[in-house]
């Protein structure tokens, strides 16, 4: 049995990210569940692009704008990135000597992680 993949128009890749539902996004993004959360998915974005739009930010990790709005505020309040408004732009900076939250990986720091998560050009 043939699973049903989904279509996205012309007029849908260019609609706003909060116009996108986060189960419809899931869909077009890949699997049920993922290895890392949707906090470190919006940490690596940041990190790839300090002045990264949030609204592009919603797009590629698949949640809503909003939910990005409250992971940064997590990730500010945790110490683990720093805000700076720039004109009308954020930029952001990541705190990498910041260690993992969770027990199981507090040995390790944000920067372990995101120097994981690079992408090479090899």
């Amino acid at each position: 049995m043939k699973k049903a993949q989904a279509k996205v128009s012309r007029k849908s890749a260019s609609m706003p990210a909060s116009t996108v539902k986060p189960a419809a996004a899931a869909e077009l993004h890949g699997p049920r569940w993922t290895f890392l959360t949707n906090h470190s998915h919006v940490l690596i974005l940041l990190s790839r692009n300090p002045s990264i739009v949030l609204r592009h930010v919603a797009v590629q990790v698949g949640i809503t704008e909003r939910a990005v709005q409250r992971i940064i505020a997590d990730l500010e309040e945790a110490g683990i990135i720093e805000r700076e408004k720039v004109g009308r732009q954020n930029q952001y900076r990541i705190m990498s000597k910041q260690p993992l939250r969770h027990a199981v990986e507090a040995h390790r720091t944000i920067g372990d992680l995101l120097k994981l998560m690079e992408v090479n050009s090899d």
